[in-house]
């Protein structure tokens, strides 16, 4: 940061490589199926390929792609595997901010489905369009 607290050059580079780095990840629908469902607790590979319907190998391939932008977190169990969302809450309201944007542009008609809480004692983020 420079002395009037802004980023410079290389820092606002580097926040931009995140950025696009977590948007590519989110772009995919496969990838984004499987953040759905991690939003509801941890799963194994297994768990989530019996979700999506795609194979053990190509779900397994976009985990790593969520890990290496820091999406999801994974956790050994024995000889399991657990995933989980490193940020649910973020992951809630960033998704919950792109919903508002398509219904404020009009590419949803909205209003649109809430995400579910990860945890049963939290109160569910709101999507765009729900009075909640």
């Amino acid at each position: 940061m420079n002395r009037w607290g802004e980023r410079d050059d290389a820092d606002a580079q580097a926040a931009g490589q995140t950025r696009e780095r977590l948007f590519r990840a989110l772009a995919e629908p496969a990838r984004l199926a499987i953040l759905t469902h991690l939003v509801l607790g941890e799963h194994r590979v297994a768990d989530l390929t019996e979700h999506t319907g795609l194979a053990q190998s190509t779900t397994s391939a976009h985990l790593a792609v969520l890990r290496e932008c820091g999406l999801v977190t994974l956790r050994t169990d024995g000889r399991s595997s657990m995933y989980s969302l490193s940020a649910p809450a973020e992951l809630a309201a960033l998704l919950a901010a792109a919903d508002a944007v398509s219904v404020a542009t009009g590419a949803l008609p909205g209003p649109v489905a809430r995400v579910p809480s990860e945890s049963p004692g939290r109160r569910p983020a709101t999507l765009a369009g729900d009075p909640r």
